[in-house]
C-alpha cells in the first residue's frame, strides 16, 4: 500500500475529481474551490499546477472575443 493516510487518499481524489469536472467544463472554478473550501485564486493555481487551461476557447471563438471586444 502507498505510504498515505486515509485522509490524504480522500483529499488527493477529491481534488483529482474536481480538476477533472472543471476540464470537462461540468463545474466552475468558484464551486470547485467552494468544494475544497480554498480561495477560487488558489484552485486557479492549481489548475496551472496540473497543466489545466484556466481558458479554453476554440480558436473561433478568441476571434469572435476580439471582434467583440
Amino acid at each position: 500500500m502507498l505510504h498515505v493516510t486515509r485522509e490524504q487518499f480522500e483529499k488527493e481524489a477529491k481534488l483529482a475529481l474536481l480538476l477533472k469536472l472543471y476540464e470537462l467544463k461540468r463545474i466552475s472554478s468558484g464551486i470547485a474551490a467552494k468544494i475544497l473550501e480554498i480561495p477560487r485564486v488558489e484552485f486557479l493555481f492549481l489548475l496551472k499546477q496540473y497543466k489545466i487551461p484556466v481558458i479554453d476557447l476554440e480558436d473561433g471563438e478568441l476571434q469572435q472575443d476580439i471582434l467583440n471586444a
